[in-house]
């Protein structure tokens, strides 16, 4: 079975680690869709920190995943049908955009699943991008 799910990936963490765990539990190929910056800039404020091709090396370093595949547009369902995916895995804030509207119907279509998940609380870029930011200032301030 092949799971696909897409992300930044941006400062790689431990609730990546736990999407990306549960992604191999569920079954036998992980195949990640990884956001250049481009797309980024499509549905978040700031670009990655971290450089696509480096993003992309991490998480071909772990070995709950066995394909990364950069995408350049957001288009979920040409990947999801290139690796000829049985399950998409997605998070909490999916929503009902177009373009997920259409993965949702091709999966339902097809009798395949898409499986939304709950973000892990424990961590996120975000997070630690403003723990960097906050932890600085006070550095400045008692300098």
């Amino acid at each position: 079975m092949v799971v696909y799910t897409v992300g930044t990936f941006d400062l790689l963490h431990v609730g990546h680690l736990a999407l990306l765990e549960y992604c191999a539990s569920l079954g036998d190929t992980v195949v990640v869709g990884i956001a250049s910056d481009e797309v980024v800039r499509l549905y978040k404020p700031n670009i990655p920190i971290i450089p696509l091709e480096q993003r992309i090396e991490m998480l071909q370093a772990l070995r709950c995943v066995n394909i990364v595949i950069p995408y350049h547009k957001l288009d979920y369902l040409s990947i999801c049908k290139d690796v000829k995916a049985d399950l998409f895995v997605i998070g909490e804030d999916w929503g009902r955009k177009p373009h997920n509207q259409d993965v949702e119907n091709y999966f339902n279509a097809q009798g395949k699943k898409v499986v939304q998940i709950k973000y892990n609380p424990r961590n996120s870029s975000t997070k630690i991008k403003q723990d960097i930011i906050d932890q600085f200032q006070v550095v400045n301030v008692t300098e």
